[in-house]
């Protein structure tokens, strides 16, 4: 088979915001689980120990230090009591009396009377021994460094460590060697159990449905109490919010209760309890109101991880060890162990954890652990049994990835079971092992502890919750499994219905509240973030009305429900956060929508009274009988507390009204100050800025003209600058081709200088100009050359030596014709521009003639 999804599932939207308590909160005040803060080192020390490390560190000292102190009875009673007359906790000095070997103290009276069996000298009338210790400058240094903790600079005193070099050898009850032995022990199995816990696996809330269907009654069955040992029978009636029933039957045991598994056969529920070291088993008659019956209890020595009520047989049971053993219980012939094997099936895993269920036949089981499932047959466990399902590549596993709680879908089908892992969930065939007939991906934070199986009719899906324990998370899946006819054939395979859908945790409904004190704010969170302990459903029918009630229970022994309605077609699918149906800035738990034919009115008083009786069970914070006064020296300096030099008339009232409020002893009232002027409107500018014709433009609609026009004003502004760098481009290159084509004629100015009678010789930058001599006439022209030269100059076959193009000699003898006629001289331009625009030198020349040669332009100018 190809897992598959099929098409739109049924529609089951959540009737309220969050999650309803249903029951008043669990008696006592509930102590917080630990946390990995509480057993880590953390700061400097932190560093250094874990320096070039990876992994978390263990606050093994810290540890061991709060067994000395909260149990000094079991740490050094027996030595204590010998010695507590050899130690004196007084604060006055141990005087010598007369006699030798006397002492007399004088201890100060309140630490006598706190600690009397510490002191014996705590009287001056009773006589001392010379081997009386005075304590007193040990007490004080341990007091110092009780103080400085969590200093990274302290230092542990010399007076302290010499004690302790002293005594450590025989002051302790029990070895300190042994004793660190247990609480690293102990420190490692916590550690592991904040990594992943499956104490819990299964759940510890059950639902026991009426006998008759339509009625809408039921029972639920939860653990109380402030060790959670209390097990409770409890009668709810189902409305529109559940609510409980008269008072609960209650059953006292030895041990945590950590799972609580229920069955119906032959019209009589059998609930199944679960602790550490033992196991018990109840029967609860169909009928409403019928009390439970406790049948067998039993005890392990090792741990239970599992136990599961046959749904075929009434009174039977399976249970599974830690140890690898697993059993089938009956109450009437007693335990029957099955299998004893402490390594697991298919490949080397370290972890215990074993669990075992039911199948389609009443003699066959189903065992697993981490690595996969088998079944095997109670009436030859050796000899038969086949896998079911296996941890690898077969069934499309992923690296790493392990069982976490398998369950029996009979009730679904016969033949059908349940396995999820971290990953995913796999829907299993006993008819064909080893090949998942669905998997889906769950992609929850935590793995799923809990599941919860609701059947479908004829033509319905089938709704299963799957709740995690850290996270409180909770996830709705339907799928449309192998139709199970009279038959005995299927007409269609597995495949989903429809997307998951996440419902409410209880952690959730914390922002729907309303705001409350701090410390009962803090209070709360602790509470509803509280671990999920375990997870239930029921089904209302009401007509053509259709109610999916889910019940969560935490491990504070708080239970709560939330009310999800079917609907015949799915509306549009809402656009909300994780928490489905997400809250407004309002708290919609204390607003009464129409939808609703109660309104919230009866939810927010739910609330209410369970908020008052949660407060009053974990008791307010001590009140004084006197006001505590608090000194204000080191709080302070005189000069702080001065009036300044220019004050308010604000801070005026402030300290008048401070100083009356210290006078009277009575609290700070908040005042109002003056209402603040509203700040002046910012003049607007001449035009508006880019941005706000465009915003301007976009709101009135003519976000095209206003594109059109920016579009025609950009491309004119880039059209002109364009032109303008043209143009510019144009100018240079026009200096540079005119100098440049006369290069190789005007190279050779100074041979034909003579020719020109009215022409200034060519200035060379390195060298500076001839002044005239005083016969020489004032125009400062040269004389002219013979005429016989400067033929000689212009002729074709000189100008062609000289390396002249034959198209530029015409040019250069027009040129030199003019400079021949003696033209007026023009002004000398400036310094910058006859730099630019002078003939070149000799100078020039070389530079050029080091240069690669350019190519020679064929055409003119």
């Amino acid at each position: 088979f190809v897992p598959r999804r099929g098409g739109t599932g049924e529609s089951w939207e959540p009737a309220d915001a969050a999650a309803v308590p249903v029951l008043p909160p669990n008696a006592g005040c509930w102590v917080p689980s630990l946390a990995p803060q509480d057993i880590l080192y953390r700061g400097v020390l932190r560093r250094k120990l874990r320096a070039g490390k990876s992994g978390a560190a263990l606050d093994f000292a810290k540890q061991l230090g709060h067994f000395f102190v909260d149990h000094p009875e079991d740490a050094f009673g027996s030595l204590g009591r010998l010695l507590h007359k050899n130690f004196y906790l007084g604060n006055s000095k141990l005087r010598v009396s007369v006699r030798p070997g006397v002492t007399i103290p004088s201890p100060t009276p309140p630490l006598a009377d706190a600690s009397p069996n510490l002191c014996l000298l705590s009287s001056p009338q009773r006589e001392a021994r010379d081997s009386t210790i005075r304590m007193t400058a040990l007490m004080e240094e341990i007091d110092r460094l009780e103080a400085r903790r969590g200093c990274p600079r302290q230092h542990l005193a010399s007076r302290l460590r010499w004690f302790s070099h002293l005594c450590r050898d025989w002051l302790f009850e029990v070895p300190l060697g042994l004793l660190a032995d247990c609480v690293h022990e102990e420190l490692l199995l916590q550690w592991a159990g904040l990594l992943f816990d499956d104490s819990p696996t299964g759940g510890a809330l059950a639902w026991l449905p009426p006998e008759d269907m339509g009625a809408r009654t039921g029972r639920l069955v939860y653990p109380g109490g402030q060790a959670m040992n209390h097990l409770y029978f409890q009668d709810m009636v189902l409305e529109e919010l559940p609510h409980a029933r008269g008072s609960p039957a209650q059953f006292e045991l030895n041990g945590r209760i950590r799972q609580v598994a229920a069955a119906r056969v032959d019209g009589e529920d059998f609930v199944g309890v679960r602790s550490d070291y033992h196991c018990g088993v109840w029967r609860v008659p169909g009928r409403a109101g019928a009390a439970p019956t406790a049948l067998q209890v039993i005890r392990t020595c090792v741990p239970a991880s599992c136990l599961t009520v046959s749904p075929h047989l009434p009174g039977e049971l399976a249970v599974c060890t830690q140890s690898g053993a697993i059993y089938l219980w009956s109450v009437e012939t007693g335990l029957q162990r099955l299998r004893h094997d402490p390594q697991t099936m298919f490949f080397r895993d370290p972890s215990s954890w074993r669990w075992s269920d039911f199948t389609a036949h009443p003699r066959v089981l189903s065992c697993a652990d981490r690595t996969g499932l088998q079944c095997l047959d109670a009436r030859a466990p050796e000899r038969c049994h086949f896998d079911l399902f296996k941890v690898g590549e077969e069934a499309g596993c992923q690296q790493g990835e392990r069982v976490v709680l398998p369950m029996y879908l009979g009730r679904a089908h016969p033949s059908q079971h349940l396995v999820t892992t971290q990953f995913s969930m796999y829907v299993l065939d006993e008819r064909l092992p080893r090949v998942p007939m669905l998997k889906w991906a769950h992609m929850m934070k935590a793995p799923p502890l809990f599941a919860h199986l609701t059947p479908g009719g004829r033509g319905r899906s089938h709704k299963v919750l799957f709740g995690a324990s850290p996270t409180q998370e909770l996830l709705l899946l339907q799928y449309r499994g192998e139709k199970w006819g009279s038959g005995g054939g299927g007409r269609s395979a597995c495949q989903l219905a429809g997307p998951p859908q996440k419902l409410h945790s209880v952690a959730g409904c914390l922002q729907h509240l309303p705001a409350q004190l701090p410390h009962r704010h803090r209070l709360l969170q602790q509470r509803l973030g509280a671990p999920a302990a375990g997870l239930a459903a029921a089904l209302q029918e009401d007509g053509p009305r259709e109610s999916l009630l889910v019940f969560q229970l935490s491990e504070a022994g708080d239970v709560f429900c939330q009310r999800l309605t079917h609907k015949a077609a799915r509306p549009p699918a809402p656009t909300s956060g994780d928490e489905g149906m997400a809250a407004s800035s309002s708290s919609p738990l204390f607003d009464a929508p129409a939808s609703s034919p109660l309104g919230l009115g009866t939810m927010a008083l739910r609330y209410r009274r369970w908020l008052k009786a949660l407060s009053k069970g974990c008791g307010e914070p001590p009140r004084h009988t006197w006001p505590p006064t608090l000194s204000q020296k080191r709080l302070f300096t005189r000069k702080e507390l001065e009036a300044p030099a220019g004050a308010s008339a604000l801070h005026e009232q402030a300290r008048q009204r401070l100083r009356q409020a210290m006078q009277e002893g009575g609290r700070i009232q908040r005042w109002d100050p003056p209402a603040p002027q509203p700040p002046a409107l910012p003049e607007p500018a001449e035009g508006p800025d880019p941005l706000s014709a465009r915003l301007t433009a976009a709101w009135s609609g003519d976000w095209c003209q206003w594109w059109e026009e920016r579009t025609s004003f950009n491309m004119a502004q880039r059209q002109r600058a364009l032109r303008e760098r043209r143009r510019r481009q144009k100018r240079a290159r026009g200096r540079c081709s005119l100098s440049a084509s006369f290069t190789s004629s005007l190279t050779y100015q100074s041979e034909l200088s003579e020719l020109s009678d009215g022409a200034p010789p060519p200035l060379s930058p390195g060298c500076p100009p001839v002044l005239p001599r005083e016969g020489s006439p004032p125009g400062g022209t040269p004389p002219a050359s013979p005429v016989p030269h400067e033929e000689a100059l212009l002729s074709s076959q000189s100008l062609r030596c000289r390396g002249i193009p034959k198209e530029r000699r015409k040019t250069l003898r027009d040129y030199l014709a003019v400079w021949a006629e003696g033209p007026p001289e023009p002004p000398e331009p400036p310094g910058s521009q006859a730099s630019q625009l002078c003939i070149p030198s000799s100078q020039s020349q070389l530079s050029s003639a080091s240069q690669p040669r350019r190519k020679r332009p064929r055409m003119g100018f």
